[in-house]
C-alpha cells in the first residue's frame, strides 16, 4: 500500500510494514526532549515509576531555554531540578547555560535529530524537526516520562494534507512568509491532528533554515507534524553533523492525500499577522502606518543565522527608531559566535539593538521584552495570541526578520525596500 512520508516513518518506528491514518501504534522515539518548564514535570512522574534510570542516556535530552539566566527564584529551581536529574543520570546531552540554546535551533545544529527520526518533545514547537524529513511532535510531560523510562509512545497516525508551492520567491520572502501565508489560507484548526507536507519547486530552493521556520509553526495550524521531503540540501545539512545514522524517506507519488493545496508564490509579498491569532497574515502592504513600541527578532522559528544576517542586511546603516527597543537573541551560543564573528552584533548594538544571550524569554512572555498595557511588538516569533508577550491590553504581531529590522527603523510595520537599497 502507497503511504506519504509521514506514514512511511511511523510504520518503521511501530515494527511494522504498513500503518493508516486514525490507527493507534506504539513506536520507538529516537530522542526525547525537555525544557526548563516541561522537564521538571517529567522527572516528578518519572520518579514515580520507580525506574532506576532512563532507557537511553544519550537519548534524553534535557535543554533548560525558557526562563535562563534565570529570572527568578522559582525558576531558578525548575533548572536546579533538571541539572540534578542530568547529573544523576549521567546524561550526555545537558546542556548549561553557556552552552545551551534555544532547544528548537539547538538540536539539529548539534546533529542530534536526522531525517526519517522519530523525535517527541514535551514542547508544543517540537515539530520543527519536520525540516530535515523527521517526524516530531510535541506531547505532554507525562508521556516525555513515559519515554525517557521505556524509550516508547503511542501516537494515532495522523491523515496528511500535501501543500505545493510554486514559483520563486520574491526579494525578501522567505519560510515565515509561505507558512504564515498558508495558516492564513487554512486557518489555525486548518490542520488538526494532520500531518503538514511541504513540497514544491518554492520549497526544493529553500534554505534549511527556511524549511525549520515552516515546520516549527505547523503546530499554529493545529497539526500533529510539519515535514520537508529530504533532498540534497538536507544531505548537505546532515553530512559532517549527524551523531547517529540517518534515513531518507520520501512519500509514494500515488500516496493519499486528506487534502492537497497549490500556491503560487512568485508574487507573494512579506506577511504579516495581526492580533490576536497567527491566521490573521496579510501582505506588509496592508499594515502600513500601524505604529510600535518594540521590536524581537529571535526564537525557535527566527533566531537562526540566515535570520540574523537578514536582518543586519536591513539594519546596516541605519538607526532604530527613538521610540523603539529593538531585542536581538541568537538561537543557540554557535550562531552567537558566528555573528560576532562576522561583525554583526556590532552593527546590531550600534543601531541601537540591545543583543541577548539564547533564550525564549520574550516568546512566551517571560521576561526578557514584556509588554506593557496599551504596547505593541512585532516580532518574528510564532504566537501573538492574547497576553502572550505580556499585558492582555498589549497586542503582537507576528513577521519574517527582514520585516521585522525595517519595522524597528521606521518605527512602524514597515517592507524591508523601504529601508534597505
Amino acid at each position: 500500500m502507497s503511504m506519504t512520508i509521514t506514514e512511511k516513518i511511523l510504520a518503521a518506528h511501530a515494527g511494522v510494514d504498513q500503518v493508516e491514518p486514525g490507527q493507534l501504534i506504539n513506536v520507538k522515539v529516537d530522542l526525547a526532549l525537555g525544557n526548563d518548564i516541561t522537564a521538571p514535570v517529567a522527572i516528578r512522574e518519572f520518579e514515580k515509576t520507580g525506574v532506576e534510570t532512563v532507557w537511553d542516556r544519550d537519548r534524553v535530552v534535557l535543554v533548560p531555554d525558557h526562563f535562563v539566566p534565570n529570572k527568578d527564584i522559582k525558576s531558578a529551581e525548575q533548572a536546579l531540578l533538571i541539572r540534578q536529574f542530568a547529573r544523576k543520570h549521567n546524561l550526555t546531552h545537558y546542556y548549561e547555560v553557556g552552552r545551551m540554546g534555544i532547544e528548537h535551533c539547538l538540536l539539529p545544529e548539534q546533529g542530534l535529530v536526522g531525517p526519517g527520526d522519530l523525535v517527541i518533545g514535551a514542547d508544543s514547537h517540537t515539530c520543527t524537526y519536520g525540516g530535515l524529513g523527521a517526524f516530531s511532535t510535541g506531547v505532554g510531560s507525562t508521556d516525555l516520562a513515559a519515554a525517557m523510562a521505556t524509550g516508547e509512545t503511542w501516537l494515532k497516525v495522523p491523515e496528511s494534507i500535501k501543500f505545493v508551492y510554486y514559483g520563486d520567491l520574491p526579494r525578501w520572502v522567505g519560510g515565515k512568509d509561505l507558512i504564515l501565508y498558508t495558516i492564513g489560507r487554512i486557518g489555525v484548526d486548518g490542520a488538526l491532528y494532520m500531518a503538514m507536507e511541504f513540497t514544491g519547486p518554492a520549497i526544493e530552493k529553500l534554505s534549511m533554515d527556511g524549511r525549520f521556520t515552516m515546520a516549527n509553526m505547523a503546530i499554529e495550524a493545529g497539526a500533529k507534524n510539519g515535514i520537508v521531503p529530504p533532498d540534497e540540501t538536507t544531505r548537505r545539512y546532515v553530512e559532517g553533523r549527524a551523531k547517529r545514522p540517518y534515513k531518507f524517506y520520501q512519500s509514494d507519488p500515488d500516496a493519499r492525500y486528506a487534502r492537497v493545496y497549490e500556491f503560487d508564490v512568485s508574487k507573494l509579498e512579506p506577511q504579516v499577522a495581526f492580533p490576536h491569532l497567527p491566521e490573521n497574515a496579510r501582505p506588509v502592504s496592508e499594515a502600513a502606518d500601524i505604529t510600535i513600541d518594540q521590536v524581537v527578532i529571535g526564537s525557535c522559528t527566527n533566531g537562526r543565522l540566515e535570520d540574523l544576517r537578514e536582518a543586519a542586511s536591513v539594519l546596516k546603516g541605519h538607526k532604530v527608531h527613538p521610540n523603539v527597543r529593538l531585542i536581538i537573541i541568537p538561537g543557540t551560543q554557535e550562531i552567537y559566535r558566528q555573528i560576532l564573528k562576522e561583525g554583526l552584533v556590532e552593527l546590531f548594538i550600534e543601531a541601537g539593538a540591545a543583543v541577548s544571550t539564547p533564550t525564549c524569554g520574550p516568546c512566551l512572555g517571560g521576561y526578557m521584552g514584556i509588554l506593557a498595557k496599551g504596547e505593541r511588538a512585532l516580532a518574528t516569533t510564532n504566537r501573538n495570541f492574547v497576553g502572550r508577550m505580556g499585558h492582555p491590553e498589549s497586542e503582537v504581531y507576528l513577521a519574517g526578520p527582514a520585516v521585522a529590522a525595517a519595522s524597528a527603523v521606521l518605527g512602524r510595520i514597515a517592507a524591508p525596500w523601504e529601508v534597505a537599497s
